[in-house]
């Protein structure tokens, strides 16, 4: 058996709740959707019949309850692969770790975890409003670089080419770019036909690791060009948006089907936004709600 995980580790707060997320193991369905904004919670949760809990902790703001008979937590994430790191891991310890002993337990849960939220939309055919699924998803973060074992999870084929197309090869100022799937079954069942499967790239930050320029300039001007250009595997690079590598790299090392379906609120290369885009995005909402 692995040793006792030490509290300095795995923090848990004096009512039994995990540090960050402040929810106890009874809390957690196994199907959990997350969403960035906080303020989403609210929109996804009054579509269930009933609700079991709700608890906030900073940007985590959690509802538990029920949907067409399907036991769903919702959880809001924040903005950034970093936030993904702290949800992802501090979920699955609450599904898979005893608090009583501090050990994992002998028998792992598999998780159903699927991101609701905006993107950028890169190519021609992901105008405002298109719903993406990241069957791949690219990331400029470096956080699956941390862990053990994620060349086991991760498309190296892809991240190889992406990055000679890149011309990062080499480039020690770049961390270097992860390339994490999406679970086959969830695509399949929750993006289906109808929605844009796609890269996405789950960039470090909203202005200069996406491109835009505003006081500062941009270490390659070029770079959404090359991004836009880039095609492998079948696939082209539709979409920006800043956590869905994270989730579906995490997932994969931790044994959890993971997908990221984002509807696009801007397109980079017309040039176009859609600022009022919550007024629409709860048809995106009500499908991955029907579907997981």
């Amino acid at each position: 058996m692995k040793e006792k995980i030490e509290a300095s580790e795995l923090i848990i707060n004096s009512d039994g709740s995990i540090f960050h997320l402040h929810l106890r193991p009874e809390q957690l369905a196994d199907k959990v959707i997350l969403v960035g904004d906080p303020g989403r919670v609210a929109l996804v949760a009054s579509h269930f019949e009933s609700r079991e809990c709700e608890v906030e902790s900073r940007e985590f703001r959690t509802v538990t309850g029920t949907y067409k008979g399907k036991r769903i937590t919702v959880v809001s994430t924040g903005i950034g692969c970093d936030n993904i790191d702290i949800v992802v891991n501090e979920i699955d310890a609450l599904a898979n770790i005893d608090f009583a002993t501090r050990h994992v337990k002998p028998q792992l849960k598999s998780l159903e975890l699927v991101r609701i939220g905006t993107c950028g939309g890169l190519q021609t055919y992901t105008p405002e409003g298109t719903f993406v699924a990241s069957v791949k998803s690219i990331g400029f973060d470096g956080l699956l670089n941390f862990y053990a074992r994620r060349d086991e999870v991760c498309d190296l084929e892809t991240e190889r080419a992406f990055t000679a197309a890149m011309g990062w090869t080499g480039n020690q100022c770049i961390a270097h770019p992860y390339v994490a799937k999406a679970h086959p079954d969830l695509v399949q069942r929750i993006a289906g036909s109808d929605m844009v499967h796609g890269m996405t790239i789950a960039c470090g930050g909203f202005y200069g690791p996406q491109g835009r320029e505003l006081r500062l300039p941009l270490a390659d001007p070029q770079q959404n060009e090359k991004v836009m250009q880039f095609h492998h595997d079948g696939l082209d690079i539709t979409n920006f948006e800043m956590e869905s590598s994270a989730l579906a790299g995490l997932a994969s090392l931790m044994g959890h089907k993971a997908l990221t379906c984002c509807m696009v609120i801007a397109n980079r290369r017309a040039g176009k936004a859609n600022p009022n885009y919550k007024n629409s995005i709860d048809a995106l909402i009500t499908l991955v709600l029907d579907r997981i």
